[in-house]
């Protein structure tokens, strides 16, 4: 059983959304006969000539040609009535996301089905484990997580369930491998792996707007400027929809009983509350309707640049900027300093790389922001406080915009907003890898694919250093002691390891 099901087999899939005709699209054009079936009359012979109509465009676009066209065409069926399902070796769920309903259908096509057919479900947050717990063979029923629009994106998570065979596991990877997908394998958690690791990305935006630090457009134009994510963390819930994005933050956390790592976000729900859903209903956290403007980033004004520095202890993540200052034309002393890492200015004040503390701890102090690459970087994030000088301010503005950047000025926000982010990012999927969630690499692979992350935050925290994450959370555990960013036990673990057992 640890084969990929045969191409000769019927592939069934159950529900006809967008989902579940996406499915069926990707087993189609991989070679297997395809049977549709939906409980709601008609749809399923709906969703069959919606399928065949994406076929031509295939056809049209060059991607597929018109002999495959009627091939395809003339292995896809349309079933009136479960029964007909009987001979699949493989049928795959994609109805509304209810416990009940679900384990009701899979108790029915258990009577319908060899029991050598493999049975999975494409839930993206309910307990894999609890819609088979029912089962009478639960073995061989699997999670197949796609992600939406299936035929277009690789990932595929395969989830375990606390009862699956590793043989229908292993059976399930290598027939959607085949189809030519992504697949990785992960357990029966909440959230899996994407939904799981990916709730700071959200979240940790959502607080630093919570906490007024700074505005959405900037903080979007910090994760994507200066992170080097794709699209921020406001866009894209606006894209996704607010209801469906807070609705998965909603389960995880409840689905780990209420862990504060996953704390739903008050803005987020106040914006659901009052219909505000993103691009689908015309606003969000932005305005869509008709000629609406986005709200542009904050951008300081230029400012002059110091004639020199001094950089203490060498910065860290941050090291590349040494070299990128004295290629600006401005004279950079070193010292072996072992007062920290940080750049001192020709007045005193001082530039400290994010690090879970705060400015108006210290005297003079600006914070600047964490970058997955300084020199792609375009724009660069700065906190100050109240009790910073506008001289020190001043001289950090101009000191990075010399470097040819655009600088965004926040609050005096603790960990800054690329740097907590990826400090969290780190720490739960070290969390998730030592409690058996899924290899590194399958993290990596999954976020990268899944969400587009520019680097997994496996890799990022090996280029990081376990210390470095672990340092900058414990300081904002003191700081928020809720738990939040108390750092786990894995990273924990890691740092000690990284520093020899010290």
């Amino acid at each position: 059983m640890d084969e990929a099901v045969d191409r000769n087999r019927t592939v069934a899939v159950v529900g006809t959304g967008t989902m579940g005709q996406g499915i069926a699209q990707v087993a189609l054009v991989a070679g297997h006969p395809v049977r549709l079936y939906d409980s709601a009359p008609d749809r399923a012979a709906e969703a069959v000539g919606a399928i065949r109509a994406r076929l031509d465009r295939l056809v049209e676009k060059g991607r597929l040609d018109a002999a495959a066209r009627e091939d395809a065409a003339g292995r896809l069926h349309a079933a009136a009535d479960l029964a007909e399902l009987a001979d699949a070796a493989l049928v795959v769920e994609a109805i509304v996301e209810d416990l009940a309903v679900k384990r009701s259908l899979f108790a029915a096509l258990e009577e319908v089905v060899a029991d050598d057919a493999l049975l999975a479900t494409n839930t993206s947050s309910l307990s894999v484990t609890a819609i088979g717990g029912g089962l009478r063979l639960p073995g061989r029923f699997v999670g197949l997580h796609f992600f939406n629009p299936a035929p277009l994106l690789p990932l595929v998570e395969v989830v375990r369930g606390f009862a699956t065979d590793e043989s229908a596991a292993t059976r399930a990877y290598a027939t959607v491998k085949g189809w030519g997908k992504t697949p990785v394998r992960c357990a029966d958690t909440p959230g899996f792996i994407v939904n799981r690791i990916a709730r700071p990305f959200y979240a940790e935006a959502f607080r630093v707007y919570e906490e007024g630090g700074a505005d959405p457009a900037t903080i979007d134009a910090a994760l994507r400027e200066c992170g080097g994510f794709r699209m921020g963390p406001f866009e894209l819930t606006d894209l996704i929809g607010q209801d469906v994005n807070e609705a998965v933050t909603r389960s995880v956390w409840d689905s780990f009983f209420q862990d504060p790592k996953f704390t739903p976000s008050l803005a987020q729900r106040r914006l659901v509350e009052s219909g505000r859903l993103g691009r689908k209903t015309g606003h969000g956290w932005f305005p869509y309707e008709g000629d609406a403007e986005r709200p542009a980033p904050h951008t300081a004004p230029p400012a002059e640049a110091p004639d020199a520095i001094t950089v203490e202890g060498g910065l860290g993540p941050a090291g590349e900027l040494i070299a990128m200052v004295r290629e600006a034309g401005i004279e950079v002393r070193e010292t072996e300093e072992d007062r920290g890492t940080r750049i001192v200015l020709p007045g005193g004040g001082q530039l400290a790389l994010a690090d879970g503390q705060t400015s108006v701890e210290f005297r003079d102090v600006v914070y600047f922001d964490l970058a997955l690459d300084y020199r792609a970087a375009t724009r660069i994030v700065l906190s100050a406080s109240e009790v910073t000088s506008w001289e020190t301010l001043r001289g950090a503005i101009g000191l990075f915009q010399a470097l040819g950047k655009k600088v965004s000025v926040i609050g005096d926000v603790p960990g800054m907003i690329v740097a907590r982010t990826v400090a969290m990012l780190v720490d739960l999927a070290a969390d998730a890898v030592a409690k058996g969630v899924a290899s590194a690499e399958d993290i990596d692979t999954a976020m990268r694919l899944g969400v587009n992350y520019p680097v997994g935050p496996v890799e990022w925290g090996r280029r990081l250093g376990a210390a470095w994450a672990h340092e900058l959370l414990d300081e904002l555990h003191a700081r928020v002691p809720t738990g939040r960013y108390a750092p786990s036990l894995a990273l924990y673990r890691r740092t000690y390891a990284e520093m020899g057992g010290e």
